[in-house]
Formats: structure tokens, C-alpha cells, sequence
């Protein structure tokens, strides 16, 4: 019989307010809305020893840490065939799919991903967390991100060492 020890954090709290474009294989893209995503996480371990114990809290505050970052941006995907950079500073100026955009530099936030979907951001949260849950007993990080209750994409990705 095989064991599965999965801790999971899926609160209320671990959610931010963005605004995006997804753009489609064609060229053409949505127009600029915006949703209030959520992020949960599973991480499994191997163990849930008292001496092996991963606290809550290095979780939490890796997730807060994370929405705090993406709240309230306009979230912009750089690696994107489609997205040209014209300038950074003082303000953003870009095109994409031929569209030209200028924001307020503060108000975005570049993203090194080729679209802003749910299943990009999901993948994305997942390598930025995955750096602080790994671990001797971490095996793996699910990264679930929603943008309506209901609708959303997951990554896994192996914590565990190559041995």
C-alpha cells in the first residue's frame, strides 16, 4: 500500500486582481479585461514526521509574497511572438498584434512567458515557488491557478533531487 501526504493551501486570501490579453495562435487576441484570480497549492512530502514538519507558514508567506507582487498590474507576456517593446521608461510603449499600448510603467508587470493564460501563470507561479518548498521531504508542487471560480489551470512539477 502506498501513502500520500499532500498539504494544501487554497485560501481566500491568495488571490490578486490583474488585467491581461491572451493572444491566439492566428495573431489575433482579446481585448484588455481583467479577472480576480486565486492560487492554490499541494505540495506532497514523503514524510509527515514531527521532526520532518514543513510549517504552513513558509507556504503562506511564499503565496502572499507572490499576489502581493501581481496585484493590480496589467500582466504582459515578453516573450510573445506578437509583442514588440518600443520603450520602458518613463512610460511602456508596446504593441501587440499591432496594437499599440502605452501604460504607466508601474502599472505592468513583464512577465518572461509567451501569453498570459491561466495554464502560462499557473506554470509560472509554480517555478517561482518551487525554489522556496523544495526540500529533503518535498516531492512535488501543484500549482493551481483560477481566473473565475471554476475555470483555471494546473502545473505539477518534481521537487525531488535527480538521483
Amino acid at each position: 500500500m502506498t501513502t500520500r501526504h499532500v498539504i494544501k493551501i487554497a485560501r481566500e486570501q491568495y488571490k490578486f486582481s490583474c488585467a491581461h490579453m491572451t493572444v491566439f495562435p492566428d495573431g489575433t487576441k482579446e481585448r484588455l479585461h481583467g479577472h480576480n484570480y486565486s492560487i492554490a497549492v499541494d505540495l506532497e512530502v514523503n514524510s509527515i514526521e514531527l521532526a520532518k514538519m514543513i510549517p504552513f507558514q513558509v507556504l503562506k508567506q511564499a503565496l502572499a509574497e507572490l499576489c502581493a507582487t501581481f496585484k493590480e498590474h496589467v500582466l504582459i507576456a515578453t516573450n510573445n511572438p506578437h509583442f514588440v517593446m518600443k520603450t520602458e521608461q518613463p512610460e511602456l510603449e508596446f504593441t501587440l498584434c499591432g496594437e499599440r499600448y502605452v501604460l504607466p510603467r508601474g502599472d505592468a508587470l513583464l512577465l518572461p512567458l509567451d501569453n498570459i493564460t491561466a495554464e502560462s501563470l499557473a506554470a509560472h507561479v509554480a517555478e517561482l515557488l518551487a525554489p522556496k518548498l523544495r526540500g529533503p521531504t518535498t516531492l512535488a508542487l501543484e500549482v493551481t491557478v483560477e481566473e473565475s471560480p471554476g475555470q483555471g489551470a494546473s502545473t505539477t512539477i518534481s521537487l525531488s533531487s535527480p538521483s
